[in-house]
């Protein structure tokens, strides 16, 4: 097909001339013009600029000179920012900024070229107050201009352009310094020399005057939305010394590589990926880990996505350590009631990556554990705030052929045969116990009363026979539970799990302890390492029950100088009662050896429970609650009645760790049977003096608690 000749007249053609040429030259003189009165605007700009700053945020800005040096590259010298009232923000000698003056005309200002020199940048916090408070004046004047809903996918990538346009083509910085100081206890410097030449990233940066030297390398395309940078430090790992002076945590690694990908809308979310990498990453912090916990290898391949009321990490991502893969998601929706997401999966794979996977000196127990066989592991969390009550939580670690080959250091077989038990307290040792026939005071599940097996199994795991080491409905009523009391209130240890813990594990509360125990439990529960019968056997022997009563055995003996096969169901209710807080148990008693009358009701309610599981005969007057007498032996040891004992002076929790709130009265059976106030590892608690005060007792007992603690750190 020939396309037909368009033949336009020639005087069109002239005209059409003489109107390009007329906007041509206008547009030379309105630019002649502009050049010849830029000097004057670009003051006029300055002090506009300047007197906005100080009106606005209360900041002093002087400039010594400025200027245009060259056709878009402004010159500056001498400049400070100094807010009101507080330290000197910035002094910088020499700023040469150049601008690209194509998108200039739409209304963006987009970096060509930056040359900074001798200067400093200095954030301070003092007292209540920082030199950077102006910051925050702005986000107060910008949240009530914008009362409107916002649009987050827009904010995200009006955001991101504004990071981007900031990047110029071609840097070179010398002499600057960039300080911290955090109420003069942790200060940093960093004295930075870096470039920019046509993307290609260049930095050298002297850390507290020589303490170490970093180096923060890579590519920059902002016009593409792409970045990457590596840094790395000279000789040594990289370390991060405010965390370490300030946090008291030590973290240090080889390398740190960021990864800008791409981003853009989808849909109508704002979509942006990346991938940030890690090589031998060493941890160091209390809460976490009593020793240093070292990643070899990690690596996050990220896909983050923000929508109109969400911001979420996308189930595309993928994480790495080592060999080991898994793809969490995670969702975090804004609102009047916010909403909380986490999934993980982790597809099936081999066994043994993803334990070589974990990081070295997370589980200590389990170092040089080898195994054989795959796994695959989902989690899935849901929590609206709307209705907690509501809130979703599976957890599912399928094994596929698995076996354990060789065991690590411990190994998790060492019950099934007599063993030593050592007890603590204030992460001491108290006294050595043998769990074995050699023992005196050892007793066979066979021999201990089946009323006290089944009041201690109703109150604090009657699901145990029947479950693997975790009830997932009763982790999901502690989460709902906690999250309302904004405390941890209830947990959702099983008998296996508290077994575990108090015979596997070191006495430090920590993160990585934690998940050392759920994985031994695992273990010992999906591959059948020790029986039920046995595991049980081993926690009635080992319970503590009483101020430095350990064991069934024990404790029978002394409240009531039975044997433990004599035990009635009162007896019991009774020793099942104490279990939360047994250093407590004491204070239940009258004068006379009865139970104080509060404690009717648990024995009532409990008793029911039983009775209707056809544990126990039904029994309207109380399960035995009348017949329980402490012996005689101990009575002279129990307090006047008419003397009230703070009770709650016996929980053991540790300075940093969360409250576990417990109150006799008020104890409801969720609380005893999914484990709110799980007894943590055991104290001393001297007996209370009844002739003082409750405020007095309690000074004394704090007191108490800090002389022992200086004397563990002395030690």
């Amino acid at each position: 097909m020939r396309i037909p000749k368009i033949k336009i007249p020639k005087k069109y053609l002239k005209i059409g001339a003489w109107v390009l040429g007329v906007f041509l030259i206008a547009f030379l003189a309105i630019g002649a013009y502009a050049y010849s009165k830029r000097e004057a605007l670009l003051k006029k700009m300055v002090a506009k600029a300047i007197a906005k700053a100080h009106k606005d945020y209360g900041l002093e800005v002087k400039i010594g000179s400025a200027g245009f040096a060259g056709m878009s590259t402004v010159k500056m010298t001498n400049i400070s920012v100094v807010p009101k009232d507080r330290d000197t923000l910035s002094n910088i000698g020499e700023l040469s900024v150049g601008v690209k003056l194509f998108p200039l005309i739409f209304g963006n200002v987009k970096l060509a070229e930056v040359e900074l020199s001798d200067g400093f940048v200095n954030v301070v916090f003092k007292d209540s107050t920082s030199n950077i408070d102006f910051i925050l004046k702005r986000k107060k004047k910008d949240s009530t201009e914008n009362k409107g809903k916002a649009n987050l996918p827009e904010i995200a990538n009006n955001l991101l352009n504004q990071v981007l346009y900031k990047i110029p083509d071609d840097m070179d910085m010398k002499n600057m310094v960039f300080k911290f100081n955090d109420h003069d206890t942790a200060k940093l410097s960093f004295a930075t020399t870096a470039t920019i030449d046509d993307g290609d990233l260049k930095s050298t940066i002297n850390v507290n005057e020589g303490e170490s030297t970093w180096h923060v390398d890579g590519l920059v395309n902002p016009g593409s939305k792409r970045l990457k940078f590596i840094a790395y430090a000279d000789g040594k790992k990289l370390e991060l010394p405010y965390l370490n002076n300030k946090l008291h945590a030590k973290v240090s690694f080889d390398t740190l590589e960021t990864e800008l990908k791409d981003a853009g809308y989808s849909g109508d979310n704002y979509k942006i990926s990346g991938a940030w990498s890690v090589k031998n990453m060493l941890l160091n912090q209390a809460r976490i880990a009593s020793n240093d916990i070292i990643v070899q290898s990690a690596k996050l391949d990220a896909d983050v996505l923000v929508g109109p009321n969400f911001v979420a990490l996308d189930s595309s991502s993928t994480a790495y350590l080592k060999n080991a893969q898994i793809h969490p998601y995670v969702k975090y929706t804004l609102g009047t009631n916010k909403i909380y997401e986490l999934k993980i999966n982790a597809e099936e794979q081999d066994a043994q990556a993803i334990l070589d996977g974990f990081p070295q000196g997370l589980f200590e127990s389990l170092d040089g554990l080898k195994v054989e066989g795959k796994v695959k592991y989902n989690l899935n969390f849901y929590l609206d705030t709307k209705v907690p009550d509501s809130v979703k939580f599976s957890s599912t670690l399928t094994p596929v052929n698995f076996k354990i080959l060789k065991w690590g250091k411990t190994n998790l077989q060492k019950i099934n045969a007599p063993f030593i038990y050592t007890p603590y307290e204030y992460g001491k040792p108290m006294r050595d116990i043998t769990i074995g026939p050699s023992n005196p005071n050892f007793t066979p599940l066979s021999a201990i009363s089946k009323n006290f097996i089944n009041a201690v199994l109703t109150a604090e795991d009657p699901s145990f026979y029947t479950h693997n080491g975790f009830v997932e409905e009763s982790i999901r009523k502690s989460i709902a539970v906690n999250y309302k009391e904004k405390k941890f209130k209830r947990g959702g240890s099983t008998i296996s799990m508290q077994l575990v813990k108090n015979i596997y594990l070191s006495r430090q509360k920590t993160l990585a302890r934690k998940a050392e125990e759920i994985l031994i439990v695992w273990l010992i529960e999906h591959n059948r390492l020790v029986s039920k019968q046995r595991m049980l056997e081993v926690y009635f022997n080992i319970m503590e029950l009483g101020q430095n009563i350990y064991g069934i055995g024990e404790a029978s003996r002394y409240y009531f100088g039975k044997q433990p096969a004599d035990l009635t169901i009162g007896d019991g209710l009774f020793l099942a009662s104490i279990v939360p807080k047994p250093k407590a148990s004491m204070y239940k008693f009258m004068a006379d050896g009865s139970l104080k009358p509060y404690m009717f009701n648990y024995f009532r309610f409990m008793g029911n429970i039983m009775a209707r599981r056809g544990l126990t005969p039904g029994d309207t007057s109380g399960y035995g609650f009348y017949n329980v007498r402490l012996r005689e032996g101990l009575r002279r040891y129990l307090a006047p009645d008419t003397v009230e004992i703070d009770t709650s002076a016996f929980e053991d929790d540790e300075e940093g760790m969360p409250p576990v709130i417990m109150q006799d009265k008020n104890k409801n059976l969720f609380d005893r049977i999914f484990g709110g106030g799980n007894k943590k590892d055991t104290v001393t608690a001297k007996p209370s003096d009844t002739t003082k005060t409750k405020k007095q007792l309690r000074q004394e007992r704090r007191e108490q608690r800090r002389r022992e603690k200086e004397q563990e750190e002395g030690g």
